[in-house]
C-alpha cells in the first residue's frame, strides 16, 4: 500500500495535492510519502521481529539524508557500497555498529574511513580485497570484522543487469572456494571472521531463489563450524521486488516466514538489506508536459523530466505507470513519453496507452522511489531535480533543485586559458 491516492479529481500525496507542490517547487521533482516509507520499513522489519536481526537499508536505492534519518529513528542500519554512502549514513545519524560495507571495488581510503568509523562488518568480495583489508587494518592498529560474500550460483529470475548471485557475475566468491577463503581469513592477524554474506539480485519476485540460497549457506555454515570457524552474522542481502506493473511479489511477511522456516539456529543474528521493497512505491516523479508531437509513425508527449532524472526505463526497459495528476475526461492515446535529452533512448514510456496529455499538464511517474534520484545525473548539463517529502498536511523540500551554478561547482579554467583574447586567433598556437 502507498499514500498516493486520488481525492476527487486530484492526485494527492497523503493530504497534500501533488499539483500544489509542483506549482510551488517546480518540475521535475521527486515526491516521497513519509507515512509510506515508515509503514514499509515497519512491515519489513516486523516480519523478523521474533528472531535476532538487523535491518540495514540499502543506501544505493535512495540515499537522501532525510530518508536515511527516518530509518535511523526506526532503529535501522545501512548497507553501503562506497565511502560516500558511509558519509551519508553517518551524517543521517545511523549508528556505525549497524553499518555493513559491500561492493567489489573498495578503495584504500574508503576502507580506512570505515575502519576509523568502527562499522559493524565488511562483506569481502575477493581474495585480494581480504589481504588488503588485513594490511590496512594492521596499519591503523584496528581489527576488521569481516564476512565473505558468497556467490551461491542461484538464478534470481530477474533482469540480467541486476542479477548478482550467478557464477558469471562479478560479485562475491564462488561458494565452492568459500571454505578455503574463510580458512585464510581466520589466519590473518588483523581480521575477525564475523559472518557470512550473500546477495542474489534485485527486483526478485519469487521466494524460492532466496530459500535455495539460504539452504546452500546453511551447508557452508556447517562446514565452517566443523573447521572450527564460528560466525555470528548471517547476511542474506536484499532484493525483494515490488509491483511496477503486473508483478506479484511476496509480501515481506511471507518472505520472513519462509526465511525463518529455514533457520535452525538462534545463535546467528540475521542481517537484511532491503531497499526497493521499502522505498520503491513510496516515491513518484512529477513532470510537466512541454509539447505534443505527431509523426507518421508515432505520437510523442514531450515532458520536462528525462533519462537523466529517471534512468531505469532507458537502462533496463523498465515499466513505470503513468498517471495524470489532475484527472480529466481524457481520451486515451498510444504514445511515447519522452524527455529533452538528445538521445533516442530518452524515454519514460514507449508505445503506452496514456491519457491525451495537453501542454502544461502534470503527470506522475509512479514507483520511482528506488533507483530514481540516486541514479540521476547532469547529462546534457541538466540540473538535478528537487526532492520533497510529505508528512500529513505538510511538505518539506529535502533536497533543493540544483542551479546552473551547481553544474560548474568545482570546475576551474586554468590561467593559461584566461589571458587570451577569445575574439582573436592566437597565431602562435
Amino acid at each position: 500500500m502507498h499514500h498516493f491516492q486520488y481525492k476527487g479529481n486530484e492526485l494527492c500525496c497523503e493530504e497534500v495535492p501533488v499539483s500544489n507542490i509542483a506549482d510551488e517547487v517546480g518540475t521535475p521533482l521527486y515526491l516521497y510519502s513519509h507515512a509510506t516509507l515508515r509503514q514499509h520499513f515497519k512491515a519489513f522489519d516486523g516480519a523478523f521481529q521474533d528472531v535476532a536481526h538487523l535491518t540495514c537499508f540499502s543506501v544505493k536505492s535512495n540515499s537522501n539524508l532525510a530518508i536515511l534519518r527516518l530509518f535511523a529513528l526506526e532503529g535501522g542500519g545501512a548497507d553501503i557500497v562506497s565511502g560516500g554512502e558511509l558519509f551519508r549514513a553517518l551524517r543521517a545519524g545511523i549508528e556505525p555498529g549497524k553499518i555493513v560495507y559491500s561492493g567489489v571495488g573498495k578503495r584504500v581510503e574508503d576502507i580506512e574511513y570505515a575502519l576509523k568509523s568502527d562499522i559493524l562488518m565488511f562483506n569481502v568480495e575477493s581474495s585480494q580485497e581480504m589481504l588488503l583489508l588485513d594490511q590496512v587494518a594492521g596499519k591503523l592498529g584496528k581489527k576488521a570484522r569481516v564476512a565473505i560474500r558468497v556467490n551461491p550460483d542461484i538464478d534470481p529470475q530477474t533482469h540480467p543487469y541486476i542479477s548478482t548471485g550467478l557464477r558469471e557475475n562479478k560479485f562475491g566468491i564462488d561458494i565452492k572456494d568459500a571454505l578455503e577463503e574463510y580458512t585464510v581469513a581466520a589466519g590473518l592477524r588483523n581480521l575477525v571472521v564475523a559472518g557470512i554474506s550473500c546477495h542474489i539480485g534485485s527486483q526478485v519476485t519469487l521466494i524460492s531463489p532466496f530459500v535455495e540460497a539460504l539452504r546452500r549457506l546453511k551447508k557452508l555454515i556447517v562446514s565452517l563450524r566443523d573447521a572450527g570457524i564460528n560466525i555470528s552474522y548471517l547476511d542474506l542481502g536484499g532484493g525483494l521486488g515490488i509491483t511496477y506493473d503486473k508483478e506479484t511479489p511476496p509480501h515481506p511477511r511471507e518472505y520472513g516466514q519462509a526465511v525463518k522456516a529455514e533457520l535452525d539456529t538462534q545463535e546467528l543474528t540475521v542481517i537484511l538489506e532491503p531497499g526497493r521493497v521499502i522505498v520503491g512505491n513510496a516515491g513518484i516523479l512529477v513532470t510537466r508536459t512541454l509539447y505534443t508531437k505527431k509523426t507518421p509513425e508515432k505520437t510523442f508527449v514531450i515532458v520536462d523530466a528525462a533519462m537523466n532524472d529517471l534512468l531505469r526505463p532507458s537502462l533496463y526497459g523498465s515499466f513505470h505507470a503513468i498517471q495524470a495528476v489532475k484527472f480529466k475526461d481524457h481520451k486515451k492515446i498510444k504514445a511515447d513519453i519522452v524527455g529533452p535529452i538528445c538521445e533516442s533512448s530518452d524515454f519514460l514510456a514507449r508505445d503506452r496507452e496514456v491519457p491525451a496529455f495537453e501542454v502544461g499538464e502534470l503527470m506522475a511517474v509512479m514507483s520511482a522511489g528506488a533507483y530514481g534520484f540516486s541514479m540521476s545525473s547532469n547529462y546534457n548539463s541538466r540540473p538535478r531535480a528537487a526532492e520533497v517529502m510529505v508528512k500529513g498536511e505538510n511538505y518539506y523540500v529535502i533536497r533543493s533543485r540544483e542551479t546552473y551554478e551547481d553544474l560548474v561547482r568545482g570546475e576551474t579554467i586554468p590561467d593559461f586559458l584566461k589571458w587570451r583574447n577569445l575574439h582573436k586567433r592566437d597565431i602562435h598556437d
